[in-house]
């Protein structure tokens, strides 16, 4: 199980403090969510902001694109140091255009997939895709109640997606959420609230990791 923790959901004042000390807990990736204030409410990380973090740990950044018209943005993010980018499919013009264009960059490229998006948007994309990102909550804000209805959607997706692409799952996770998760072919998590709630994020981590 790949953990990746949402910096949404760490301390705004010291968010350096709080990336070294994911690294030590054990960390796999670091997962940031960049929203526009357009197709969210939140306004969040900037490009600058990822760079600037991107400078103090080796491990791999994920950039959660949650903005109007994410062409816009793939360059820059790119530039400062993301390692795979994911996208909402209801905010692009032409998906495999952006999954191209993604490719281009030379980064991994990801899908979200909100809870009311059918799987079969995905269909002629596949051969595009590292990861694709089940939102087990609406996207836009940390702390939300797990959607058991996705559980369906994540056992659906992995006995049609090859073996090789990740499913991630991002929204409510715990312990008991992530087991459902792992049981239905998830391979990753992104973790927000129980984390960074927790008190012991390397306990945290092990208690996810150990499921």
């Amino acid at each position: 199980m790949i953990i990746c923790p949402s910096m949404l959901s760490a301390d705004p004042t010291k968010l350096g403090q709080e990336l070294l000390a994911l690294e030590s807990a054990g960390a796999d990736r670091v997962h940031w969510d960049v929203m526009d204030g357009n197709y969210v409410e939140n306004i969040t990380f900037g490009s600058y902001v990822v760079a600037a973090h991107k400078k103090l740990t080796p491990l791999p950044f994920d950039v959660h694109l949650m903005v109007d018209n994410p062409d816009r943005h793939i360059e820059n993010f790119a530039s400062a140091g993301a390692d795979l980018l994911i996208v909402h499919p209801e905010m692009c013009t032409h998906l495999h255009r952006t999954l191209c264009k993604i490719k281009n960059f030379g980064k991994k490229t990801g899908v979200a997939l909100n809870p009311a998006t059918p799987i079969e948007i995905i269909s002629y994309c596949i051969e595009m895709l590292d990861v694709v990102l089940i939102m087990t909550v609406n996207p836009g804000s940390s702390g939300q109640k797990f959607i058991d209805s996705q559980l369906k959607k994540i056992y659906v997706l992995r006995e049609i997606l090859p073996s090789h692409i990740k499913i991630y799952v991002d929204g409510g996770i715990n312990p008991s959420t992530l087991k459902q998760c792992l049981e239905n072919g998830a391979n990753g998590c992104v973790t927000g609230a129980f984390l960074f709630g927790s008190g012991n994020y390397a306990d945290a981590i092990n208690a996810l990791k150990n499921i």
